[in-house]
């Protein structure tokens, strides 16, 4: 099966080599827990490592503030926009949404004159505003979702998770099931510091480690660290020493 290198380090490893051609990938998070940066690596690293075009679609940010940020990691997406090689495009879930329903639209068009292999969608959440019925909401990402995969492209999809730290109960829940890899960013508190951790929570048609690791944002991007050693609980965000499990469960009762 043909692998997609992501350019983040520790990630491919994870991945067995990288994510499989023409999925769909969801990275869900916490604001700032480094979504958006996670989907420009991947393109960046496609364009000037792969020779692969990406295109990035947004609903929120204007091209500027991803010239602003990507500059920041040494990366010159205002460049690569005037070489063809990278494509910002501003628009809402429901236009983006009509170019994929028809064929020559937008998307389509674009794709194939830049040859595009990658794109980023920041973020999945704007689609809520589509639909209250759940069931329309969850057939509309899905026809969405498959529109990207008919363009052959691979594509990395964000979504806001308003939870800081541990669980909250989200109202679509199906989503993750509609793609093919599901990637969790999430805070943490161990002793009094606040870290992030990485899990690939699922992967389809393929298998991947299921560590739950550290990582952090340098300034060259993302990179995937150790995995978290001697404590459990690590994604509820209480996380606790094996040792004082143990102790609870067998020694304090």
């Amino acid at each position: 099966m043909e692998r997609v290198e992501t350019g983040i380090p520790g990630l491919d490893e994870m991945l067995h080599g990288g994510f499989l051609r023409e999925t769909a990938i969801l990275v869900e998070g916490a604001p700032g827990t480094g979504k958006t940066t996670f989907g420009m690596q991947f393109i960046y690293h496609g364009i000037v490592a792969c020779d692969e075009p990406g295109i990035i679609l947004t609903f929120e940010q204007f091209p500027s503030q991803y010239y602003r940020d990507a500059a920041s990691f040494g990366w010159d997406f205002r460049r690569l926009e005037e070489e063809r090689k990278l494509h910002i495009m501003m628009t809402s879930p429901q236009v983006s949404l009509a170019f994929l329903e028809k064929a020559g639209g937008q998307i389509e068009r674009l794709a194939r004159q830049m040859g595009a292999r990658r794109i980023l969608v920041d973020s999945l959440s704007h689609f809520e505003q589509l639909s209250n019925d759940p069931i329309e909401l969850r057939q509309t990402i899905y026809g969405f979702v498959n529109g990207l995969k008919r363009e052959g492209l691979t594509a990395v999809l964000t979504r806001e998770n308003l939870a800081l730290l541990g669980e909250v109960e989200a109202p679509d829940e199906d989503i993750p099931f509609l793609v093919d890899t599901y990637i969790l960013l999430r805070y943490v508190e161990i002793e009094s510091s606040v870290q992030k951790a990485f899990l690939v929570l699922k992967m389809r048609g393929s298998n991947h480690d299921k560590d739950i690791r550290r990582f952090t944002i340098t300034g060259r991007g993302i990179e995937v660290q150790s995995k978290f050693e001697g404590r459990e609980g690590i994604m509820s965000g209480s996380p606790r020493r094996m040792a004082d499990s143990f102790m609870e469960a067998f020694v304090r009762k």
